[in-house]
């Protein structure tokens, strides 16, 4: 067999069991590995121990990460690798949410189903479960619930504060934070400029485990209003700018329905401001097209290429003012509402 062959048939196998591979980084953040395993090399009777798990099974869970790079055996002991240290949960930019987030057990129930998504162009979860995804989850599932809560939270804090620098807001100005999860967002915003007044909008399920610094007593609490609604039925806040980011992740026709009610609650000129990673403008496609495929499986839903975003953010009426990368991974679209003229005579 030649290298060019060999290499091919390689990673074919690899991804034909990638699967195993994503379920071993959710066994390892369950168990608690990456927490367990400090500065120092540790076998696998060691970690045994420490997780209250059989050593030779948790020997092979290990061979089978550090394979991929989570982890690194050095003999018969194991190290930590820059990957492996996103699993712990001490770490600022805790990556484990994430993983548990992606391999939820609806997660595997839905997978199987791709073929038949790519043939109608419907994910079919809603007339699987009698409900759509997100009232299965705080319905059904509420453990999922909270996890998927806090791997939103956890994505936010790798990109709220470039987010914040970008956005530059100042001044007397009202900020709404659409689909904004626990906060962490709209917080790093209010935190920048003592004069702004901000919302948290999202979902009843999600307001009650907010940042700590907007709940009462919180130092952001007499600034930041908790409003709670599903944007693609209405935007019950009026605002100067509003915020969406990774939010538009529906179908086109849920995502210009929830854009056209940001636009309705704005003030004269507003600001409505899109952030999103875009399958055509990532560093990590791997990564933005498998969530887009996810997306069409649990919401039929998508993520979004620059111009079909666009031409969804100018559909429900808005103007596009600009389009710039904000940090590694995101990009982000600032619009305006028209200024709505008098029509009196």
């Amino acid at each position: 067999m030649t290298a060019p062959a060999l290499e091919a048939v390689t990673n074919l196998r690899r991804l034909a069991l990638a699967a195993g591979h994503a379920a071993a980084l959710r066994a390892a953040a369950q168990l608690g590995v990456a927490d367990a395993l400090g500065e120092e090399p540790a076998t696998a009777a060691e970690l045994a121990r420490a997780v209250n798990a059989e050593p030779g099974t948790l020997d092979r869970l290990l061979r089978a990460l550090s394979s991929q790079g989570v982890f690194t055996a050095q003999g018969d002991r194991y190290a930590h690798t820059p990957v492996s240290r996103l699993l712990r949960t001490d770490t600022p930019r805790s990556l484990r949410d994430m993983v548990l987030w992606a391999t939820e057990p609806w997660t595997w129930d839905v997978w199987p189903h791709l073929a038949d998504a790519v043939r109608t162009g419907k994910g079919g979860f809603s007339e699987a479960h009698g409900k759509d995804f997100f009232t299965y989850l705080y319905e059904d599932a509420p453990e999922s619930a909270e996890v998927f809560n806090r791997a939103m939270t956890q994505a936010s804090r790798l990109s709220s504060a470039a987010i914040a620098e970008s956005l530059d807001l100042r001044g007397d100005l009202t900020v709404v934070d659409v689909a904004g999860g626990h906060g962490d967002l709209i917080a790093t915003v209010l935190e920048r400029d003592p004069s702004l007044q901000g919302a948290l909008f999202d979902l009843p399920g999600v307001l009650p485990d907010v940042d700590p610094r907007l709940r009462e007593g919180g130092a952001l609490h007499d600034r930041c209003r908790l409003v709670a609604g599903d944007c693609r039925d209405s935007v019950q806040v009026e605002a100067d700018v509003f915020i969406l980011k990774n939010v538009l992740e529906w179908d086109d026709a849920g995502t210009v329905a929830a854009l056209r009610n940001v636009a309705a609650s704005a003030r004269p000129g507003g600001r409505v401001v899109v952030i999103e990673n875009l399958v055509d403008g990532s560093p990590e496609t791997g990564f933005t097209t498998a969530m887009d495929l996810l997306l069409l499986l649990n919401v039929d839903g998508r993520k979004h290429l620059r111009q079909s975003l666009l031409r969804l953010v100018e559909e429900a009426g808005l103007t596009v003012t600009g389009v710039r990368p904000v940090g590694p991974y995101l990009h982000l679209i600032d619009s305006r509402v028209p200024e709505r003229r008098n029509t009196g005579s």
